[in-house]
């Protein structure tokens, strides 16, 4: 397996996206240059040892699952993409248990979006496509993902390289990459992301251009409780993140969402994130929510904020 992005050149062409096709080589490669990572080159080996299996199913709807043949040397290859972040995912044999029950959280959202069948899908800050697979297994036409980790770019083709499905794709670039005349995708989502751009506004003007009329955009973030208005700035750190910059609470998001001229504004989930959701495995073998608490008062991060709080909320263009 190599990262090549001919096959979605291919599948773009005659698309709505078909304007975007001249631009993109450009883009992949300035954001797979090897300045950007110094381990690069060596995941890109990996990529190319990794072993071409035999599979007997493939399951994408409930869980991201391979099965068939098995490998012993799989999990050790795998294992040179660490940290896994977004997952769970089983292939061939081995499971790979993700710092994040992403799973969790597709279960969540997945009972109050649109139905996805032959839609047309943009996920921002997509990680290493974890939701991207499960858009698919719900009948996505065509899921484009994007992340500016090359490490979540060589965790995804890995995958990809396992699963062997055309509909899925992500792209080592930035929100700010994506030309805001693309305002053809059905559903866009963002999840996890509005916490970290320092425009919140402005972030949630880029996903709503990129919707078509009437198109659905899924927002999930950190919010903090209190009145219409209020926003935690933190200063320093919120839960050892260094790059938290704006966590509303969920009136002030809604408010958010109107100003930027989106309607059907509704919250249709809030889940205080738990040590069983986020935590160290084998698989991601950093410091991860346990050490990120009080350990005196886990309602309260190490810092003394609220403790993680995450909220859905759905709008339409």
């Amino acid at each position: 397996m190599k990262i090549d992005y001919t096959e979605f050149y291919e599948q773009l062409k005659g698309s709505p996206l078909a304007a975007w096709v001249e631009l993109l080589p450009k883009q992949i490669a300035h954001g797979l240059r090897h300045e950007r990572h110094g381990l690069l080159p060596e995941w890109e080996e990996v990529l190319a040892q990794l072993p071409n299996l035999s599979a007997t199913s493939v399951a994408l709807q409930d869980e991201v699952r391979v099965e068939g043949e098995v490998d012993p040397k799989l999990k050790s290859l795998l294992k040179h993409f660490h940290p896994w972040r977004k997952g769970p995912y089983h292939i061939h044999g081995e499971h790979i248990d993700t710092e994040w029950r992403s799973d969790w959280k597709w279960d969540r959202v997945r009972p109050h979006i649109q139905p996805l069948q032959d839609r047309t899908i943009l996920d921002a800050g997509c990680g290493n496509g974890y939701h991207c697979w499960r858009m698919v297994g719900e009948g996505a036409k065509l899921v484009v993902g994007i992340d500016p980790s090359p490490m979540f770019i060589c965790q995804f083709f890995a995958m990809k390289h396992f699963i062997r499905n055309p509909r899925a794709w992500v792209l080592p670039l930035g929100i700010e990459d994506v030309p805001r005349t693309l305002s053809v995708f059905d559903t866009v989502f963002s999840m996890g992301m509005l916490y970290h751009r320092k425009s919140p506004l402005e972030h949630i003007e880029q996903l709503k251009s990129f919707l078509r009329p009437d198109g659905e955009l899924v927002l999930e973030t950190l919010v903090i409780d209190g009145p219409q208005g209020y926003t935690l700035v933190p200063n320093g750190r919120y839960a050892k993140m260094r790059n938290v910059w704006f966590i509303p609470t969920i009136e002030t998001l809604e408010y958010w969402m109107h100003r930027c001229g989106l309607k059907n504004i509704r919250t249709v989930d809030v889940n205080t994130t738990s040590i069983n959701e986020q935590r160290t495995t084998e698989w991601m073998t950093f410091e991860s929510l346990p050490r990120f608490l009080d350990p005196t008062d886990p309602a309260r991060t190490i810092e003394g904020h609220p403790a993680p709080k995450r909220a859905i909320v759905i709008a339409t263009a």
